[in-house]
């Protein structure tokens, strides 16, 4: 019975201490937005593909190089940084979808 108590410390402690962890990883893949897309130009020629607004005035991002095939999706906050959300490699344009049943194209 006198297990739990430790093993609860230690469970904490391991919470805590990744979630430091995902903070400070946060922080080193966070800059003013200027910075991030002058980057992803010049050091994998990516450019702007795709953008969005939620709800909380977040803007998303899709940047991709047709030569490369790399993607990088960020997110910027309204106060300019914008933040690393993913990225990787095989970037396709999915091209337009096709116009529905009945209507012209």
């Amino acid at each position: 019975m006198n297990r739990p108590l430790p093993a609860l410390s230690l469970a904490l402690a391991a919470t805590v201490f990744a979630a430091g962890a995902v903070r400070a990883q946060a922080e080193r893949s966070c800059a003013p937005r200027e910075t991030v897309v002058e980057r992803l130009s010049q050091i994998y020629g990516e450019s702007r593909r795709a953008f969005g607004l939620s709800s909380d005035n977040r803007v998303m991002e899709l940047f991709a190089s047709d030569s490369t095939g790399s993607w990088t999706l960020i997110v910027t906050l309204p106060d300019g940084l914008a933040c690393l959300v993913s990225a990787g490699e095989a970037f396709e344009e999915a091209g337009k979808p096709a116009a529905p049943a009945g209507e012209g194209a």
